[in-house]
């Protein structure tokens, strides 16, 4: 009976530890954590820490990148593209606007959710697409003014369990 107890203890535990970092919020915007933004400039510099006195470490140079970010600071957002490279960008760089990036060689772009229907296109890896609305496995993204549904699995900036209407 005393063992039955302690696994009903650690299971509650478990589950209580899971719902804290499902439900983490950034300590200055109170926004979750993480959490998918994009680049709201051509050109953006991702320093070592977050002031302007780091170091640049690099420089993103494409308008809409899909970001992740995993931490605040102030006026300062530590942020990983879809390569796990990371950094700290001041938050006037970035917006709320939602993108993805295509991270297959070559992915199908169908006309609707599901495998059987038209291909409306192909995106290469690299492509950056705007996000609509999501469902268990597909998203719907806009290309260069084309529209249509992907495999969750062919994009980064969506979580594989993020739904949107």
């Amino acid at each position: 009976m005393l063992k039955l107890g302690k696994i009903i203890s650690i299971t509650i535990l478990l589950s209580w530890v899971s719902v804290v970092e499902a439900n983490e919020r950034g300590t200055v915007t109170n926004l979750p954590i993480p959490r998918f933004v994009s680049m709201k400039v051509s050109e953006g510099f991702v320093r070592r820490g977050p002031s302007k006195l780091h170091r640049i470490d690099w420089v993103y140079k494409h308008r809409n990148t899909p970001l992740m970010v995993t931490g605040e600071y102030e006026h300062w957002r530590r942020v990983q593209d879809v390569d796990g490279q990371g950094g700290w960008m001041h938050f006037r760089l970035l917006s709320g606007t939602r993108t993805v990036v295509f991270k297959s060689e070559k992915s199908p772009v169908k006309r609707r959710n599901y495998e059987g229907a038209d291909t409306v296109f192909f995106a290469e890896k690299g492509v950056i697409g705007n996000l609509d609305e999501c469902n268990p496995n597909w998203c719907k993204v806009y290309v260069n003014k084309k529209k249509g549904w992907v495999l969750k699995s062919h994009i980064w900036g969506v979580f594989e369990n993020e739904l949107r209407n």
